[in-house]
């Protein structure tokens, strides 16, 4: 499938605000940018949705069918070589630090069930979305006439389940990053894909106000019951259809500073460079290099490993698929 113009400039700012927020937590930016960690986050989910759900629909435009096999293997390619590139370092630095349920946490994406350290926290967000590949692609395929009523019920289900989890006291010990808690930013990338030849235009003026309440409802704060509550039901529906409608805009009207390749060379790597900003954002850290380190290690992770492992899988599926003609044509 061809890029989508815009989707790696939406990468790009996601990861920007997932550092800069970890500046801040070290005291070298604002204080207030703490609050954008969540919302950078919160895009790559939107973005995950919409990418996935496009990607599977088009398939099932084209064959009548969903091959899960192929899908999780092109997956496979994608995700597993960077993040065990990167918690086979990591393992070797921590040894001391990390226990073996660490360990094993992380390399079977459960992180976000369970407290864990510091050096790996930031794997739960993978986590989340290796469920969601696991999940969706076998709930479309067996109930893909039922999809946009299994997406709103989801959208619906999100903020009840982390409401029960506020009011039984549980939200701290199981509710953090766990997949129903986030699943409402997921769905609504879903919809966004299984709409997508019946998207209005979003004008300027939408656009704008999209991008002010994306950047207001990090700073409300939930301290009280109903104030929990108001967030929960009306403000993160808001930030998280905010956050679709400015994907749905910038796709409409590619912006040059989105696809411009600094900009979009940013979005390529972000997903190493999302797995190797954490251990080097900590002054206390072994590894302590900074930015520079942490982007060091995204290029070394993209271009040693992630991108000769996708060529060869474009070569192989290319392969295979010259193989099936020739077998038809025989």
């Amino acid at each position: 499938m061809k890029r989508i113009p815009s989707l790696d400039g939406l990468r790009a700012i996601s990861i920007l605000l997932v550092i800069t927020a970890h500046f801040a937590n070290e005291g070298y930016a604002p204080a207030f940018i703490r609050l954008f960690a969540n919302l950078g986050v919160r895009m790559f989910f939107v973005i995950s949705g919409y990418l996935i759900t496009t990607i599977l629909l088009k398939e099932h435009d084209r064959t009548s069918a969903i091959s899960l096999r192929k899908f999780y293997v092109r997956r496979a390619y994608r995700i597993f070589p960077a993040a065990l590139f990167f918690m086979m370092i990591i393992f070797a630095v921590y040894w001391r630090t990390l226990r073996w349920f660490d360990m094993a946490i992380a390399l079977l994406y459960i992180v976000n069930y369970f407290p864990r350290p510091w050096v790996i926290g930031h794997l739960w967000s993978l986590s989340v979305e290796e469920q969601f590949y696991f999940l969706w692609p076998t709930v479309l395929k067996k109930w893909y006439r039922h999809r946009v009523a299994i997406l709103i019920g989801v959208v619906a289900f999100s903020p009840v389940y982390t409401a029960a989890l506020h009011y039984f006291k549980w939200f701290d010990k199981v509710g953090v990053g766990t997949l129903p808690t986030v699943a409402d930013n997921l769905a609504v990338g879903c919809l966004l894909a299984t709409f997508a030849a019946r998207w209005p235009a979003i004008r300027k003026p939408a656009f704008i106000l999209f991008i002010l309440a994306a950047l207001a409802i990090p700073f409300y704060d939930a301290d009280t019951a109903r104030r929990t509550l108001l967030l929960l039901f009306v403000l993160n529906p808001i930030l998280t259809f905010s956050l679709a409608g400015i994907l749905v805009h910038v796709v409409q009207n590619p912006y040059r500073i989105l696809n411009i390749a600094p900009v979009v060379w940013v979005g390529q790597i972000s997903y190493s460079l999302y797995l190797w900003q954490q251990p080097f954002m900590n002054p206390a850290s072994p590894l302590r290099f900074g930015i520079f380190g942490a982007i060091g290690m995204a290029c070394l992770s993209y271009y040693l490993i992630e991108q000769p492992l996708l060529r060869y899988r474009d070569a192989q599926a290319k392969i295979h698929a010259e193989q099936r003609i020739e077998s038809v044509a025989a």
